[in-house]
């Protein structure tokens, strides 16, 4: 899934990104560092990968951030 990031916190790793309907969704540093990323800024496109959601397994979280490519 696509997002925008939002808000990133370089101390922490921890921030958050717009899904593309422009839902907030926070994510964490585990989440940050499984994508492999230095540093993220505002503004950019990123993918995401969510575990979690309907089907009982508990609120949807984020466990991936990379950046989008084209």
């Amino acid at each position: 899934m696509q997002a925008t990031a939002y808000t990133f916190d370089a101390g922490t790793g921890r921030g958050s990104v717009l899904l593309d309907d422009g839902t907030p969704m926070e994510f964490g540093a585990d989440a940050f560092r499984a994508g492999g990323l230095r540093l993220l800024r505002p503004g950019q496109r990123v993918r995401i990968e969510l575990e979690g959601g309907d089907d009982g397994d508990g609120p949807r979280r984020i466990t991936r951030v990379t950046l989008h490519t084209f």
